[in-house]
């Protein structure tokens, strides 16, 4: 009988209650796919599943007219007593007939650029017709995989959970969502989530939201990583093409089918077929396409949009009923698709909104909303599951219980616990699942590296990590780790212990100490990996570090919605250290390594031997920040509209030589401005100024991101001055530095023939840093960035041209930004 448990859950998943039932099909009786079902003049409506198999909840007996609309199909009304419940509806749809015999035909041009201007001129107009509203919202979330690798790179994949059978194929993601949503204009929202459902976890949470399926073609471009530009948009006809396919009418409405294809295939455009209202120029639906080039999201395939709308009399407007995003994808051996669905019904557009209904939370979960029991899905569910999704939940649910067991997770850490030949080189974990912790031990091969000061250098290190709940809110973290320089023959010790309380206000508290190795920069400009290969292969000893011997106490917390608060307190013990290796695999006669005094290639040193008492406090606001509530904690959005504003005090006091006291302020202010079609832009803009300090300690000087290696590993140059020596302009005194960068991502490139199929990005920046009694120094740079091969486009290439004091100086910069994935 367990066979057949599935197709019984199944049965029952499209019956009970489901009061108006049934399957769509075209005339040839194949299943019709997320239809659009409803009771006419109203919201109370229901979409097809992948099957054709649909649901409509009606309250009561009695007669009805029922409208089944699909895209390319011609809308079909049926008029239908109902006597009793269940009521079973089978609906076969007909193609929709197109005609261009109302059509005027212009020698000059296609009738469709008509119609597009006309979409376009009141394009603003309808997105903002709709001033305020309440709607129910449900969404439903798949992903399938196919013959998936069982390991990358030489590490074991896993199942998934249990989700891939004998073949390595099945569904790794299936979740649904239930929630009322609130809008009012220009920027008000919010999410109340009443049910949420995760296959295979009763203690999960649906990351599916109508804010994050909130895609408007209304708008000049929508935002998918990259800025896609609209059929609609204020500069599509220089985009787009468009063909007149043929009209059709719904109702006394004439709808005009377009065909919409790419001017240059390249750009971030979409291709496709959008249906437009005569007279209204509104949009009774749409069905596009792109893919992951044009997102320059390299593992997506295609990403298909399907929007339908119907119309409300009252608000003359022609309202979104329905959404599905389906996308193929395929990485590392990994191939697969999926689908969301979005579906929203019982629309309110006269709300009695008060001041209190809207805040920055922009989501909230009922406190039991992921315990909901299969009975209340049944009821609720507009849009029935397929068979397959059945099975997945009957699968993933009946072996649940049995995966969080102790004797199965033993079991699993058995087999994933084993010692392997090579893994004392290249590390090992040890977990109890069971229990909630783990234990990672640091193993010394990754971390090799080399600097005059130490030699060839490594360590080893031992992580201990315990956890208290299944989703990780409260931990704690302790580790301890050992280093060994060959060349200067010496072991350093550091430890520390942190605990993090919540995902509410993020308390977390921690201490920590011992001996290390530190660049006079804390910011660490210049990698190990990096700082390796300049001494090794060119004799270039960039890296320059001092000897620090540390106890510390730190703290953080949000203190309210976007205010959140660091702290610390320390002892240090500072001594110089000197070079002790002049190893090179290639030497260089007309290269010698520089001292590792920071301030000029003397031998002596840039310190003296001092202790002192370090205290920091920082406090970064985000202005306007959103966020979401979840029962395990809160999940700040924040919110590209302001900047972010950093303040931050640094004291060195009761130092062991009085002169080495000071203070430091200092601030921050960055954002990411989304320019859409036009690319992005950043900022980063810090200033600072001491007090009391004319004679502190070099380490405690502000040193700004040099770069002299010529090798870019940052996603953005917003932070780094690439052609400035490291601790050339670093300075006691009161500063300002300033970095732009703006990525116009295909805005240029991609309307160069020949180059835009390349799919490169312009990438074009300033900087400036003013540092008080010197003169400006300022860098320009202009470069391609998105550069590699097929998905792996992890290459940018700059030139930059620096001027400072009279002189100027001009290089390229070749960025290597997997190096920062592996750092």
């Amino acid at each position: 009988m367990k066979p057949l448990v599935p197709f019984f859950l199944f049965f029952v998943s499209v019956t009970s209650l489901a009061q108006v039932e049934g399957s769509v099909t075209d005339n040839q009786g194949n299943p019709l796919p997320y239809v659009n079902i409803y009771l006419e003049n109203s919201y109370t409506g229901t979409t097809s599943n992948e099957e054709g198999v649909y649901t409509l909840d009606i309250a009561s007996t009695g007669d009805y007219v029922i409208v089944f609309q699909f895209l390319g199909y011609t809308t079909t009304r049926k008029e239908i007593t109902i006597t009793q419940f269940p009521y079973q509806l089978n609906v076969a749809l007909p193609q929709a007939a197109l005609s261009l015999e109302e059509v005027v035909i212009s020698t000059n041009e296609d009738p469709a650029y008509r119609i597009i201007r006309e979409a376009i001129k009141k394009r603003k107009e309808n997105l903002d017709r709709i001033s305020a509203y309440t709607a129910k919202f449900y969404s439903r979330g798949l992903w399938r995989v196919k013959d998936a690798p069982e390991k990358i790179l030489g590490q074991d994949v896993g199942d998934f959970n249990g989700a891939l059978d004998s073949t390595r194929t099945g569904i790794i993601y299936l979740s649904e969502t239930i929630s009322e949503i609130s809008y009012q204009r220009p920027n008000d929202f919010r999410e109340r989530i009443l049910a949420s459902k995760v296959s295979g976890n009763d203690n999960g949470f649906s990351f599916n939201s109508a804010q994050d399926a909130n895609f408007s073609f209304y708008e000049n471009s929508l935002s998918l990583n990259t800025a896609i530009v609209s059929p609609i948009g204020g500069n599509a006809l220089g985009y787009y093409r468009y063909q007149l396919d043929g009209v059709f009418y719904e109702g006394n409405k004439l709808i005009n089918k377009i065909i919409v294809t790419p001017k240059r295939p390249k750009d971030r455009v979409w291709k496709g077929v959008i249906y437009i209202v005569e007279d209204d120029w509104q949009f009774y639906g749409v069905e596009l396409t792109t893919n992951g080039e044009a997102i320059q999201v390299p593992f997506i395939k295609d990403l298909v949009f399907k929007q339908n709308f119907t119309f409300d009399e009252q608000e003359n407007a022609w309202i979104k009923i329905s959404q599905t995003i389906d996308f193929g994808f395929g990485f590392f051996g990994f191939n697969g698709d999926g689908r969301f669905i979005a579906n929203y019904s019982d629309y309110d557009f006269k709300p009695a909104f008060e001041k209190k209904d809207f805040s920055n939370e922009v989501l909230f979960f009922e406190p039991l909303a992921n315990k909901k029991d299969s009975l209340y899905w049944q009821q609720i569910r507009p849009v029935p599951l397929t068979l397959e999704e059945v099975n997945d939940y009957t699968r993933k649910d009946s072996i649940q219980e049995l995966r969080k067991s102790k004797t199965y997770l033993d079991s699993i850490d058995r087999k994933n616990n084993k010692l392997g030949l090579l893994d004392p080189l290249f590390g090992y974990t040890y977990r109890n699942s069971y229990k909630k912790w783990s234990l990672d031990y640091e193993a010394p091969l990754p971390g090799v590296h080399f600097n005059t000061v130490q030699g060839w250098n490594g360590g080893v290190g031992l992580n201990y990590f315990k956890w208290y709940d299944e989703n990780r809110t409260r931990w704690v973290s302790a580790n301890v780790r050992a280093t060994y320089g060959i060349s200067e023959d010496r072991v350093r010790f550091q430890g520390s212990l942190s605990k993090n309380f919540n995902r509410t206000n993020r308390l977390r508290l921690s201490i920590s100490g011992g001996s290390q190795v530190s660049q006079f920069n804390a910011s660490e400009p210049i990698s190990p990996l990096i700082n390796s290969v300049a001494s090794l292969f060119f004799e270039r000893n960039y890296m320059k570090v001092y000897d620090l011997t540390y106890a510390r106490l730190g703290y953080r917390q949000e203190w309210f919605n976007g205010l959140r608060a660091f702290a610390t307190v320390g002892y240090e013990k500072r001594k110089p250290l000197f070079n002790t290796t002049d190893y090179a695999i290639f030497p260089n006669d007309d290269v010698d390594y520089t001292s590792n005094n920071p301030t000029g290639n003397i031998p002596q040193p840039a310190i003296e031997e001092h202790d002192i008492i370090k205290t920091s406090f920082d406090a970064n606001i985000t202005f306007g920040q959103k966020y979401m509530t979840y029962p395990d904690g809160k999940y700040n959005v924040g919110s590209n509209k302001y900047p972010a504003l950093f303040l931050g005090v640094e004291n060195g006091m009761a130092a062991s030589n009085s002169d080495y006291n000071y203070t430091q302020f200092k601030a921050r202010l960055y954002q990411y401005v989304n320019l859409q079609s036009l690319g992005a832009l950043q900022y980063n803009l810090k200033g600072g100024t001491f007090l009391e300090a004319d004679d502190i300690s070099f380490v405690d000087y502000q040193h700004f991101n040099g770069n002299q290696t010529r090798v870019g590993t940052s996603f953005s140059y917003t932070d780094v001055f690439n052609l400035l020596p490291y601790y050339e302009l670093s300075t006691n005194k009161s500063y300002f530095e300033g970095h732009a960068e703006h990525d116009f991502k295909g805005w240029i490139l991609g309307k160069i023939p020949g180059i835009n199929r390349l799919n490169f990005n312009l990438v074009a920046g300033g900087h400036i840093l003013l540092t008080e009694d010197r003169k400006p120094y300022q860098e320009l740079s202009i470069g391609i960035d998105n550069l590699g091969w097929g998905k792996f486009r992890f290459l940018r290439v700059d030139y930059v041209q620096s001027y400072y004091d009279g002189t100027s100086k001009g290089a390229f910069i070749f960025g290597l930004k997997f190096l920062n994935l592996l750092e």
